[in-house]
């Protein structure tokens, strides 16, 4: 198979072609011969997009599959461009030993989804490292499961024994938010305060443990400097930022969607919607990373936090590209090349984030001449809702192409 058109990568645009055998770019140029498919100077194509901070809502004991399953969650991903994702921990049976990681792979493989998961496993009170590599999760304080810790020093205990470990945090301190639990909304009882405070010790705990770390949807401008000092020492350390933190802030809450907006961390001021959109733009966030969780409608009226956003994902990359004057190469750079460098370890013989011989053929193409507008009967996830209803991006995805099929 050839495929012909503007190809994208961190390093610059080119018009090219790539000539894929079985699930495997073999060749890029600019005349291997005459191409199955040739996209348009209106379309980009990007190494397909990866989502490593998802929640399918899936395990083995299927109690919550109701909200989302692995391929429903396939499903939307694809939909949004999405050719592989990385799936959170934090299930009512959590992966946190060899077994209970070993039986959430078997049940995904059952599953049998349209695009590739890498599972992350869990840390909580009392765990220790997985006999094989893998990337952890640690969740500071509250979420949803119950897989947290209670204070800062119990989480430095056990991480203890997880030194020159992968392992993500959920950057809020537990103690300062038991502090803020009676103020009046769920914006004040999560403030900023509590990420900064858990940034300054998960950094610590990275260059403490020697871990290779990576801070999930990061929300607050206040924090950037932390993580750019950190770096010019030297701690591997990488950060995700999501569509909601880069799109919404606290002036867009009203009575009636406070429900559909409410997430951990919350939505913070318009002055931490900008930076972190200046942050992603020039590298000190490295992930454009959803935190995808599908909770129904009536969850979120009840006060479950979390929103919807595989579906969604290649259009705001557009609105990104033309509306926020991103570069093409920048998208390349936390869409594909980074998610790829942080699952690829785990998921050999398969190679994502780069148009390049010896990768995985999985490409996403987006047009950006052909707007779409978000409609409830677009989506894929289970779910059935989106926050970006009724708004129009101004591209859209053209076409995916996964493991060297074209799937839509």
């Amino acid at each position: 198979m050839i495929i012909q058109g503007t190809l994208v990568s961190s390093t610059g645009t080119s018009h090219s072609q790539i000539r894929i055998e079985g699930n495997q770019i073999v060749e890029v140029g600019a005349q291997l011969g005459e191409p199955d498919f040739t996209f348009s100077d209106d379309c980009l194509i990007f190494a397909g997009m990866g989502d490593i901070h998802i929640h399918a809502r899936d395990d083995i004991g299927e109690s919550q599959t109701y909200k989302e399953d692995f391929c429903t969650a396939g499903a939307a991903a694809l939909n949004g461009g999405v050719v592989h994702v990385a799936d959170m921990p934090n299930n009512p049976v959590p992966p946190i030993t060899d077994e209970s990681y070993h039986a959430k792979q078997e049940h995904l493989k059952q599953r049998n989804p349209p695009i590739h998961f890498t599972l992350y496993a869990g840390i909580g009170p009392g765990t220790s490292p997985l006999t094989f590599p893998v990337p952890y999760k640690a969740y500071m304080g509250p979420s949803v499961g119950d897989l947290f810790f209670k204070t800062l020093e119990q989480l430095d205990e056990t991480l203890s024994q997880y030194r020159g470990c992968n392992v993500s945090f959920h950057c809020e301190d537990p103690i300062l938010l038991d502090e803020h639990a009676n103020a009046a909304t769920h914006e004040e009882r999560r403030p900023a305060e509590c990420e900064i405070s858990a940034t300054r010790f998960a950094l610590q705990m990275i260059e403490k443990y020697d871990l290779r770390g990576k801070l999930c949807h990061y929300s607050v401008g206040e924090g950037l400097p932390l993580i750019r000092e950190a770096r010019s020492r030297g701690l591997k350390v990488t950060c995700e930022v999501t569509p909601h933190h880069l799109y919404f802030d606290q002036s867009d809450l009203t009575d009636q969607n406070r429900g559909k907006m409410q997430m951990n961390p919350p939505l913070r001021t318009i002055a931490d919607r900008k930076a972190m959109l200046a942050a992603l733009r020039e590298g000190t966030l490295d992930y454009l990373a959803t935190d995808h969780a599908p909770h129904t409608l009536e969850e979120n009226e009840q006060g479950i936090s979390g929103q919807p956003h595989l579906d969604t994902y290649g259009a705001f990359v557009t609105w990104l590209i033309l509306d926020q004057k991103f570069t093409p190469e920048q998208a390349a750079r936390f869409c594909s090349e980074n998610p790829g460098e942080f699952v690829n370890p785990y998921i050999a013989p398969l190679k994502f984030g780069k148009i390049e011989p010896g990768y995985t053929a999985s490409l996403t193409v987006l047009n950006l001449k052909r707007p779409v507008t978000i409609q409830r009967e677009d989506l894929k996830t289970k779910c059935g809702w989106s926050p970006f209803e009724g708004i129009t991006f101004p591209g859209s995805i053209e076409a995916v192409f996964v493991e060297g099929q074209k799937t839509r």
